[in-house]
């Protein structure tokens, strides 16, 4: 049975072998596809960065530049990177498969081609490409929309705190004309101004993340993490955390002003959720291309169910861990992959938990 496309969409068909681009050229125009054709890497290439192509099959074997080093340069190109590529190869082996999916790749064919199977393997994945630019887009009008509410929301949330503050220090002075119960709702306006300030700065940055094009740049990490320090003193003294730092820092691509917010996420809940006192452990490892940077507490620990949901925004794990507005991690993953890195975290019950971030390697 024929399976036929959903839509006029651009394919670019990348192979050195004629009647292999003739054969899948015809038939995936019969199909309803716009098709071009390409019969070197370095081809391949350009006419993928001026034709901005759907979808690219791309052959493994090729003369000059091959195809698993044609996927890499179209992966590193921002104008190409996010183009899925399904690669075509006679080569079964499972380390040339799993080479393929570590360069970016979405899916692979094996030589013969069976028509069939490369028209559903393309529709499968211009679907979910398709989903993936709809999602995107519905991203980006919720992060708009909050921005908007946030920036309104500012200046009357100032003015409260504001005349909360100049009520405070008259109160103050009249200590003896207010009873317990009134000074302590007094005392709750100024919590709860300032958590909802709190929220609100959030979801600036959190907006603000998605729109703002950054260069990146290396990293004093020596420098972010005083910094951040710093910024917490307070709660460090107040929790008496013991914070232990590695002597040297390797040195990864970022954005400074990002990063700093990272570890004061991690930082913040490592100490809230910690052992009692926390104890804190910063370090990095430099991998192929990228640093892992993490942070290790001597808490509880965590289920695979709670980790599932870490990162996803306002969501707090239990009435326990209730303290915040559930806005912070999934900050730390929309800088991470910002930036080209990725979070995570790794724990286990009674061993704390291990929160990490990777970063581009210089």
């Amino acid at each position: 049975m024929s399976i036929k496309s959903t839509s006029k969409s651009t394919l670019l068909i990348v192979d050195d072998i004629p009647a292999n681009v003739s054969v899948l050229f015809d038939f995936l125009s019969a199909s309803g596809f716009k098709v071009l054709v390409a019969q070197d890497g370095e081809s391949a290439l350009q006419k993928a960065f001026y034709a901005i192509p759907s979808l690219i099959l791309l052959d493994v074997m090729m003369p000059g530049i091959d195809g698993f080093e044609t996927c890499r340069r179209l992966k590193n190109d921002a104008k190409t990177q996010d183009i899925p590529v399904i690669f075509m190869t006679a080569l079964a082996d499972t380390e040339n498969k799993v080479k393929g999916f570590e360069l970016g790749a979405v899916d692979y064919v094996t030589k013969p081609i069976q028509q069939e199977e490369v028209l559903a393997r393309v529709n499968t994945h211009l679907t979910i490409r398709k989903l993936q630019k709809e999602l995107e887009a519905q991203n980006q009008e919720l992060d708009a929309f909050a921005h908007t509410v946030a920036h309104d929301l500012k200046n009357p949330l100032n003015s409260v705190m504001g005349f909360a503050d100049l009520l405070a220090e008259v109160v103050s002075e009249k200590l003896d004309l207010l009873d317990e119960e009134t000074l302590e709702y007094l005392n709750n306006l100024k919590l709860a101004s300032r958590k909802m300030m709190d929220i609100i700065e959030s979801l600036l940055l959190l907006a603000g993340v998605s729109k703002q094009q950054v260069e990146l740049q290396p990293l004093n990490m020596t420098e972010i993490v005083t910094q951040v320090q710093q910024r917490l003193a307070y709660m460090i003294k107040s929790t008496q955390a013991e914070i232990i730092l590695p002597d040297q820092w390797p040195v990864a691509r970022g954005y400074a002003a990002w990063v700093e917010e990272i570890w004061a996420n991690y930082l913040n809940n490592a100490m809230k959720y910690g052992g009692k006192p926390p104890r804190l452990e910063l370090g990095a490892k430099k991998m192929a291309h990228q640093i892992r940077f993490w942070i290790h507490d001597n808490g509880n620990g965590l289920t695979k169910e709670e980790q599932a949901v870490l990162f996803t925004p306002f969501t707090r794990l239990t009435k326990s861990r209730g303290k915040g507005h559930g806005l912070g991690l999934s900050i730390v993953q929309r800088i991470a992959e910002k930036l080209d890195g990725q979070v995570g975290v790794e724990s286990a019950a009674g061993q704390g938990s291990t929160f990490f971030f990777t970063l581009p390697a210089v």
